[in-house]
């Protein structure tokens, strides 16, 4: 076991190393989602998107810090950039909590688990789907905060136009097959980091 493994606090390095791989996988989310935000039909389907590029990094990541709450700042500083630049509420505390839940997830093979580093992937993916749950729940309200945000009326009346319970099941099917694809692809990419750093199955 590394110096690194044993160490339970996050250490200045592993501040660095859990912000720059925020700013990767934010990059990889917002490119593999961009497609589906931009049309009201396929919107739904955004955090599917997001979760078929980011995997090998997430993986990476955890790969590099192996410790409690890496996970956690990197999905708070994801939701925190998602407010701030005008999604949902529902959206930032959606990417927010799963973090939160990813890391206890990983953290329960102490980082070290293909298994559970791949599911707390998945998990952390789901949280994209918080504002479309919103959207369901409480459609009128979720369109006064959108239109407030700027989004035109016309996008928020096509996807209420499209809006069905078969597209919310689709949606998270969607994301858990690409996260799970994602995850996948990235443990066979990165088989050489993992076993450096006692990553097993």
């Amino acid at each position: 076991m590394t110096t690194q493994a044993r160490s339970k606090n996050l250490t200045v390095k592993d501040l660095v190393t859990t912000g720059i791989f925020t700013a990767l996988l934010f990059v990889f989310i917002l490119v593999g989602g961009m497609f589906f935000a931009t049309n009201p039909v396929l919107t739904f389907f955004m955090p599917a998107g997001s979760g078929l590029l980011a995997g090998p990094i997430y993986l990476l990541l955890i790969a590099k810090v192996q410790k409690r709450w890496s996970l956690t700042i990197m999905g708070v500083i994801i939701g925190i950039i998602w407010f701030v630049t005008g999604m949902h509420w529902a959206f930032a505390l959606g990417y927010m909590l799963m973090a939160i839940v990813a890391d206890l997830v990983a953290g329960l093979g102490r980082y070290q688990s293909k298994r559970l580093n791949s599911l707390s992937y998945m998990l952390f993916c789901l949280g994209g789907t918080g504002t479309y749950l919103v959207f369901f729940a409480d459609p009128a309200g979720w369109a006064q905060t959108m239109l407030g945000n700027g989004t035109e009326q016309s996008y928020i009346d096509t996807m209420q136009a499209s809006a069905s319970t078969g597209i919310l099941v689709a949606m998270f099917v969607a994301v858990i097959v690409t996260s799970a694809i994602s995850a996948f692809v990235g443990c066979k990419m990165l088989k050489k980091q993992f076993e450096k750093a006692g990553i097993t199955a």
